[in-house]
């Protein structure tokens, strides 16, 4: 994940270089429940409105939030499904309150309602994160539901009126790309808090539908934007949080831009993404799903480390006899091809590992989703051009 609007205030009121703070533990994703009452386009864990058997009860997440907390791990982000359809999910949200964690809610919102928004605001979420992909049209097309792009919206307004930190995750393809202008509009409109563009990853529905992922060339005009907005929020002392995930080119793509917009900031710049250092799946991200499988993201459910039935959360987690988790863990890691020869690997650390293995089979292949030319990542072989198309 590159916190966009963290490095933009960095570039507008620079810091001193310091050590680097080494998070505690993992964040960890848990898709608390696989029922869902959309049926997204890229949905990962292709869920749907019926009940899935096997799932993790309530006792057994209240153990392994148990085994979470004494492994400091410091936020858990609950999700689905529909995280809003678990019968349990105030109580459980509750209880991670009460023991400290962060607490953050991933809803597709139009499950709240005037019924339980009091509910919601008793639990006091850090944070809540409402999906909407593109404007009335393509949202609700691409959400296979009519009335679903209204029904997440009035969902954010909800928790804005009763001070509830709510964004929006924005997933950006072919069939909504035409929409981010007027979405960006409407953050404005709205004063909302924070804008996640998340670049499509290869799970789930996700991986079947990857032929229409936005091509290249429309994923740097749509980064060149959203650098442009995100500056201009800054500057106008807004301070809206603006993020993107599963492209860890973005942080490249971003120093680029800063080296052309700001080229006296470009070497502090670069130090500051170092010590970032990019994609932090299966080191600082983690996923345990709604069967209790633990995976390095929530994008690897074709692939378990282990469940949490079995073995503690923590013992699966420092396991690296398992050969992607040693990988994943491995500084540099063992990558292939452009990523292999890429001059960034310090930033980015070799993307989205998923996406290179959907497509190749091969765990450390080059990312088929990076949208950086050869000149960009220093490779002099200057095969793929910035206007290519993702397989």
């Amino acid at each position: 994940m590159f916190r966009l609007s963290q490095y933009m205030r960095e570039l507008l009121h620079p810091s001193p270089l310091t050590a680097a703070r080494k998070p505690s533990g993992p964040v960890v994703i848990w898709n608390l429940i696989r029922r869902c009452n959309l049926t997204c386009k890229h949905c990962y864990t292709t869920s749907a409105d019926i009940d899935f058997p096997g799932e993790l009860t309530t006792p057994e997440i209240y153990a392994v939030m148990d085994d979470l907390k004494a492994f400091k791990v410091p936020v858990l982000i609950l999700s689905g499904g529909e995280p809003l359809l678990h019968p349990d999910i105030f109580v459980i949200s509750q209880r991670a309150r009460d023991m400290g964690f962060y607490v953050a809610l991933s809803s597709n919102g139009t499950l709240i309602n005037e019924n339980n928004i009091e509910h919601i605001a008793a639990i006091d979420y850090q944070y809540i994160g409402v999906s909407l992909d593109g404007m009335r049209e393509a949202h609700d097309k691409f959400r296979q539901k009519q009335g679903s792009f209204d029904a997440s919206l009035a969902g954010i307004r909800l928790c804005r009126e009763h001070g509830i930190k709510a964004g929006v995750r924005f997933t950006l393809t072919q069939d909504n790309a035409h929409d981010f202008d007027t979405l960006l509009q409407l953050m404005d409109d709205e004063d909302i808090d924070k804008f996640y563009l998340s670049h499509l990853n290869y799970g789930g529905r996700g991986n079947k539908n990857r032929k229409d992922d936005a091509a290249f060339q429309l994923t740097r005009q749509v980064m060149d934007k959203l650098f442009e907005k995100s500056l201009q929020w800054e500057r106008q002392g807004l301070h809206r949080e603006v993020v993107t995930g599963n492209n860890d080119a973005d942080a490249v793509y971003f120093l680029h831009w800063v080296t052309r917009r700001f080229p006296e900031q470009a070497e502090h710049m670069q130090a500051k993404l170092q010590q970032w250092g990019g994609n932090a799946s299966g080191v600082n991200v983690a996923n345990i799903d709604n069967l209790g499988n633990v995976h390095p993201d929530t994008f690897w459910w074709h692939y378990g480390l282990g469940n949490v039935r079995q073995r503690p959360f923590s013992e699966i987690w420092r396991d690296v006899s398992d050969p992607l988790m040693a990988g994943l863990k491995a500084s540099p890691r063992p990558l292939k091809g452009r990523c292999g020869s890429c001059g960034y690997q310090a930033i980015c650390n070799g993307n989205t590992r998923v996406r290179a293995h959907q497509i190749s089979g091969d765990f450390w292949a080059e990312d088929p989703g990076c949208y950086l030319a050869d000149e960009e990542i220093g490779n002099s072989a200057g095969a793929r051009l910035a206007v290519s198309s993702p397989v």
